[in-house]
């Protein structure tokens, strides 16, 4: 293999790790010896700073990481100013619709229908503002109660609650049993 193939392997290798990586393990991956795979980064280090790269090499007490040149901040900061498309998962999806349906409930009456914990869930719904608190249930802990937001009706394009598709009892009970099929494999694979 030719300088360049090796230099191509260590940008791929810092590149995909994200992470610091070892001197040694970089080596050991190109199976080249410490002292070249060093002379490598470094001329790549050269090279990024020559071209004045977005992207640069950082030495970490023996490791290298690939990151962004800090020159770049400004426009990094932009990006990720820029809002974000929200993607509902499944989980999400199930989530909420229990919510819709249910409202006002709790994530206790949550998880007993889906059997599984729905914390990061309700959280992410909150987060996308679909769902919020409305208040605790006057019972022992007081638990938040939650419900759909005006937003949930904007994305879903309804009026009112009145305006959801009204339940099949079958479908129901089958997403019942669904999701107590889903909880029993958990409890099996953990």
């Amino acid at each position: 293999m030719e300088e360049k193939q090796y230099k191509m392997a260590i940008e791929a290798i810092l590149f995909t790790m994200g992470n610091s990586v070892e001197l040694d393990k970089i080596a050991a991956a190109i199976q080249l010896d410490r002292e070249k795979t060093k002379e490598y980064i470094e001329s790549l280090q050269e090279e990024y700073r020559c071209q004045e790269r977005g992207v640069q090499i950082l030495e970490l007490e023996g490791s290298y990481q690939m990151c962004t040149n800090q020159n770049m901040y400004e426009y990094l900061i932009r990006i990720a100013k820029q809002p974000k498309k929200q993607v509902l998962t499944e989980v999400l999806l199930e989530t909420l619709s229990i919510i819709a349906y249910k409202q006002p409930v709790t994530k206790a009456e949550i998880e007993k229908i889906r059997g599984v914990s729905c914390d990061h869930a309700v959280s992410k719904l909150v987060e996308y503002n679909l769902v919020s608190e409305l208040g605790r249930l006057d019972a022992p802990g007081r638990p938040m109660m939650f419900g759909t937001t005006e937003e949930f009706l904007r994305c879903f394009g309804i009026r009112s609650l009145e305006e959801l598709p009204e339940m099949n009892p079958l479908q129901l009970e089958e997403f019942k049993q669904e999701a107590e099929q889903e909880a029993e494999e958990k409890i099996l694979t953990t």
